[in-house]
């Protein structure tokens, strides 16, 4: 039997590998709830034309990208009239008790419409979203059922919704081409309310609420859009940058951090207006090479694909509060991690320190058990949550960002230090 060189040993090594490729492939297509699967896209806005894109009509979970659509029925109710931006909805059980992140809101309460947008664009509020889908909805479910056919009428031809806010549902599904499909109609049907994505800050209740859009940020151009995470999604990001008059819309599912998802979208971004300037216009771009995870990402996610599917979201008390930014002076800003919830973050986990009945103390007892914890805290926030009206309120001492593992090593620390500290689990 021959088995040199040109033989039966080549082929075998071939065959191997060729079967390796396909059984990672047909585990990444088993499911769009693959975790960490890669696609993005970048289009001219003007013209819709795919500048760049990598497996621009492969499924996934849009995470709460979902609030995109949400804001755009929001804003076709503005613009025909039903709706002002001091009409008020009044908060349902159901909204209040949706998971993080949220506002906080309470069943009973009343919220205007221009506070609701705020807080989707800002805080990408779970709540919130619920609130805006029953005011124009009568319900969430009537809501999704507008949302999915306004989807459809816009082109959105592989998308389905099943909620107002972009927790876990395995039925809600879109691509990165139906999405920016979406950012661009939006721009283009609702430029005036548009801007309201280009908020940085606002004050709900006197509490400052920044964006969690961090790449709009720092990006030459960027106004905007939104952010998502969900464990069965991975960091999701729609982007619109503009220079001149040349403006790009990049789309990027299946980030495996915050960061990472960030920095590469910049780099899209900017291909994105390199091939403007050239005056390239590619209608079908294929995956390029550099863009794409190696085999060792590919088989990670394959690995990852056969984990459960992605939990209902759970109930969580209703939490709002000031968040004051812990940074170590050494880290870059693109190591930073979104600090939206979703249903599973990583990033979720917090301590809590103690509870008060005033805002000054409770920020005081954070703020010094962050000064012990010293680097674990390094890219945690304070968050000062406040609970119940008035006389009734409580506020609670806390610090998040943390994973779980980080959590119980900074409790650890604070007990040994004579300290009270309490586990703070984003699904309990």
């Amino acid at each position: 039997m021959n088995l040199s060189r040109n033989g039966f040993l080549p082929r075998l090594r071939f065959a191997v590998l060729a079967l390796a490729f396909g059984l990672v492939a047909l585990v990444l297509d088993a499911s769009p709830a693959a975790a960490g699967r890669y696609a993005s896209i970048v289009i001219d806005a003007e013209t819709g034309s795919v500048l760049h894109a990598a497996s621009p009509d492969a499924k996934s979970y849009p995470a709460s990208l979902t609030k995109v659509m949400t804001l755009f029925l929001v804003f076709d109710e503005l613009e025909a009239g039903r709706l002002r931006l001091d009409s008020k909805f009044t908060v349902t059980a159901h909204a209040a008790g949706q998971a993080p992140s949220k506002l906080g809101l309470e069943p009973g309460e009343k919220i205007s419409v221009q506070d609701l947008v705020l807080a989707l664009v800002t805080k990408s509020a779970n709540d919130a979203a619920v609130v805006a889908a029953e005011g124009v909805g009568g319900s969430e479910a009537n809501f999704a059922q507008m949302m999915t056919r306004k989807a459809h009428a816009l082109g959105m031809r592989n998308t389905v919704y099943r909620n107002a806010s972009g927790l876990p549902d395995l039925g809600q599904v879109s691509t990165v081409r139906d999405q920016a499909t979406l950012a661009r109609a939006l721009i283009r049907n609702h430029p005036t309310y548009y801007k309201y994505f280009s908020t940085r800050q606002f004050v709900y209740e006197g509490q400052p609420i920044t964006t969690h859009n961090r790449l709009m940020l720092r990006y030459q151009g960027a106004d905007g859009i939104k952010t998502g995470y969900i464990h069965a999604s991975g960091f999701n990001l729609i982007s619109s940058a503009k220079r001149g008059n040349q403006r790009v819309i990049g789309v990027v599912f299946g980030g495996t951090t915050a960061a990472s998802r960030d920095k590469h979208m910049g780099q899209l971004l900017d291909k994105g207006f390199a091939k403007l300037r050239k005056g390239e216009n590619v209608e079908m771009a294929e995956a390029e090479s550099d863009d794409l995870p190696d085999l060792d990402e590919l088989v990670a996610a394959a690995q990852a694909a056969k984990a459960p599917a992605a939990k209902p979201a759970v109930k969580a008390k209703p939490v709002v509060g000031k968040k004051v930014v812990l940074r170590a002076p050494s880290r870059a800003a693109e190591d930073d991690e979104d600090d939206a919830v979703g249903d599973a973050d990583p990033s979720a986990w917090a301590i809590q320190v103690g509870a008060f009945s005033e805002y000054r103390p409770a920020h005081k007892a954070a703020s010094d058990a962050a000064k012990k914890l010293g680097g674990l805290v390094s890219k945690g926030s304070i968050d000062i949550d406040k609970a119940g009206k008035g006389k009734k309120s409580v506020y609670r001492a806390r610090i998040s960002g943390f994973n779980e593992d980080q959590a119980r090593a900074a409790c650890k620390r604070l007990e040994r230090a004579g300290k009270n500290c309490k586990l703070v689990n984003p699904n309990a």
